[in-house]
């Protein structure tokens, strides 16, 4: 029997292949907390940063609020842990009308190792009109513990 031993696959987190929305011009955004060496312009806006993170543990929400209603075909996040261990949990919910009602698109848990599984990327292929308002809630350890949320990149199109 022939074997050999190959590389792990590294993810790419850089999403290159897409006209995406400019969301310094499109939206204001909404967080629970934000670490000031980590602001969330830096996962929603390209080359501005190594990505958004919370100041303390616990449940966050980033919000996506719309100047003008928005067509969304797309959705891709990515993040990213390479010192705890931990099972993470987001919900992405999307509002037609203010932030009034939502209805969830995704809910997804994903189990960080600093050992292999560091990074997380998700690409959601949507078919929403008239967005005006999209909410990713954070859950960064299921089991209570102290991993502050993060986000490497949150992109739209």
């Amino acid at each position: 029997m022939r074997k050999r031993i190959i590389s792990p696959v590294k993810q790419e987190t850089t999403f290159i292949d897409q006209d995406w929305l400019n969301l310094d011009e499109l939206a204001e955004v909404e967080m629970t907390s934000e670490d000031e060496q980590h602001p969330v312009e830096s996962a929603l806006i390209p080359d501005r940063g190594a990505g958004w993170r919370a100041t303390g543990p616990g449940e966050q929400t980033i919000r996506l609020i719309f100047t003008s209603p928005q067509r969304l075909q797309r959705i891709c996040l990515s993040f990213m842990d390479i010192q705890a261990e931990r099972t993470q949990q987001y919900v992405l919910r999307w509002s037609s009308d203010g932030g009034q009602s939502f209805q969830e698109i995704v809910r997804q848990q994903w189990n960080f190792s600093p050992e292999g599984a560091n990074c997380e990327t998700e690409d959601h292929y949507v078919n929403l009109t008239g967005v005006t308002v999209l909410e990713l809630n954070i859950i960064p350890d299921i089991n209570g513990g102290n991993a502050l949320a993060s986000l490497s990149q949150l992109r739209l199109a």
